[in-house]
């Protein structure tokens, strides 16, 4: 039990049904649905809908979408809802044009979005209700406005200049000119009448005609390569997770295009090397952690891609043989300078977890990667378009390469652990490259150190930047950093929070749900 003199929040338990989002609008509207009779799928759908216009920096209409479903009985299902690179994508063209490596902004950082299309699949296969019933909070939002969160607002004022460069994003991203305040009213009236539209005639209506046609001519006009035909091409895929053993529990990810496979790689070095045995606050924990991350990401870059191009199979980088050899190159003592350190991104995505009366779990992540995506926004149906594309290499033969009808390697990965057949712990965090890391962080947290699920979110984090550096979340003492010096590394206050993120543990034994919520953002967890 947590020490009631600081600050801090309890978990919340409940047992008819549990919502976890990163707003409290958003858990709301899951909530909603649930009391209505809907499961775990609606609520989730709803929840995102609605995330798309209170938290529009981070996730959109415009993005992808991945997610993990167990049903009542344990059978899981995965669903890759991500887009590709448009058809006509060459990456010879952009070294020939100059570009060193993949623009982060911009029409051609553009890929088709396959959020849209992926809440349609699950509605159709799993869900007891339409768009027009899910989305009806996210278009009154939309409509009549909604109150601009601390966090929200604090976000969109970095990216007031990039938004003034955009035509649509000026006309439906900022207030004359300038990002909302705290506590004011914002409204996205295009973007409301193009909910409407989904809800009216379903997916297609966003895939096919005037919509699409508007997005393929944003991005071709401004010298992109997006067609209609890549938007009427767009279709999420329903996958197999991946497994691995941690703690007791088989732990689930999304295969390739996702990075999942990097947090499962992880896992399985931290279980061959004792990591999670190490004290909780610990110098040698924290170093442990990121030197086994440190070899995860470096196979993450080097391997990961879209499965089609992968030279070596997700079975092989968590085969025994290989994690053996991966963890030789491990010292308790010392940071390892010879691993290859990734290229680090950020991004803003939202990860939400629904539970309904069932058990019925839902983990699910919805984004259009950095703030506002492309920062080029639909002129008439007010849609940030993502910036996915900024995720291929231009290194010519890299497995990750650029390629038309391609899909990026992905950073945005829900989770879930399964105990006796059947969902115990939906979970995830944010925060674009950290989310491996956090994965096996706060899943640590709650199988080796006995925190519930709001101790595992709250625990400090940190993560290295594009230097190398470590970034320290305040919460890690002085002495903490000294002792990591000490081992090698370098390390600097963060200055922002690592990621959030949300869970939510299955208590079978006595009945109930038991959930954390996003500590680093405006979250909200509620049961009933």
């Amino acid at each position: 039990m947590r020490d009631f003199d600081q600050p801090g929040r309890s978990p919340v338990i409940a047992e008819n049904g549990m919502a976890a989002t990163s707003h409290p609008l958003a858990t709301a509207t899951a909530l909603a649905v649930l009391k209505e009779g809907g499961n775990a799928v609606d609520a989730a759908i709803a929840a995102s809908a609605t995330l798309c216009v209170v938290e529009p920096h981070m996730t959109g209409i415009g993005g992808d979408c991945f997610v993990i479903l167990a049903e009542p009985d344990g059978t899981v299902h995965g669903l890759n809802g991500s887009g590709r690179a448009p058809a006509a994508s060459d990456p010879a063209w952009y070294r020939d044009n100059g570009f060193a490596s993949m623009p982060q902004t911009g029409v051609h950082a553009v890929t088709a979005p396959g959020a849209v299309d992926a809440w349609s699949r699950l509605i159709a296969r799993f869900g007891t209700m339409g768009f027009d019933r899910l989305f009806a909070d996210a278009i009154r939002y939309a409509e009549e406005g909604f109150a601009v969160h601390a966090r929200v607002a604090r976000d969109w004022a970095l990216h007031v200049p990039a938004l003034r460069g955009d035509r649509g994003a000026a006309i439906h991203c900022l207030l004359d000119g300038e990002a909302p305040a705290a506590g004011t009213r914002f409204r996205f009236p295009a973007l409301g009448a193009t909910l409407r539209a989904i809800a009216k005639d379903g997916a297609r209506a966003f895939y096919e005609g005037e919509i699409a046609a508007e997005m393929a001519a944003t991005v071709r006009g401004q010298g992109g390569f997006l067609s209609e035909e890549d938007l009427a091409a767009v279709a999420a895929d329903w996958v197999a997770p991946l497994s691995v053993s941690y703690g007791g529990y088989d732990v689930l990810e999304i295969p390739p295009s996702g990075q999942g496979v990097t947090a499962l790689i992880l896992l399985r070095l931290m279980e061959a090397h004792g990591i999670g045995k190490l004290p909780t606050g610990s110098a040698e924990r924290y170093h442990m952690e990121i030197e086994a991350a440190r070899l995860a990401y470096s196979v993450r870059d080097h391997l990961v891609s879209d499965p089609a191009t992968m030279t070596r199979t997700p079975e092989e980088l968590l085969s025994d043989s290989f994690i053996l050899a991966l963890g030789a190159q491990l010292s308790s003592e010392r940071r390892n300078p010879s691993v290859v350190l990734p290229e680090m991104a950020r991004s803003d995505t939202v990860y939400l977890t629904v539970v309904d009366r069932d058990r019925r779990a839902v983990s699910f992540i919805n984004s259009v990667y950095s703030a506002f995506g492309s920062k080029v926004v639909t002129p008439r149906s007010g849609i940030a378009l993502q910036n996915r594309g900024g995720c291929f290499t231009l290194e010519e033969g890299h497995p990750n390469e650029l390629g038309g009808g391609k899909r990026p390697m992905h950073t945005i990965i829900p989770a879930m652990a399964m105990k006796n057949g059947r969902a115990a712990v939906s979970f995830g965090v944010m925060g674009g490259d950290y989310q491996p890391m956090g994965h096996a962080h706060v899943f640590s947290n709650l199988v080796d150190h006995g925190m519930d699920p709001q101790e595992a979110l709250d625990h400090p984090r940190l993560f290295w930047g594009d230097d190398g550096v470590l970034d320290a979340e305040g919460g890690i003492p002085a002495q903490i950093r000294s002792d990591l010096v000490a081992r090698g590394h370098q390390v600097r206050d963060a200055g922002a929070p690592h990621g959030g993120g949300q869970m939510i543990v299955i208590d079978d034994e006595n009945g109930f749900l038991v959930a954390g919520s996003d500590p680093r953002k405006d979250g909200c967890a509620l049961g009933w």
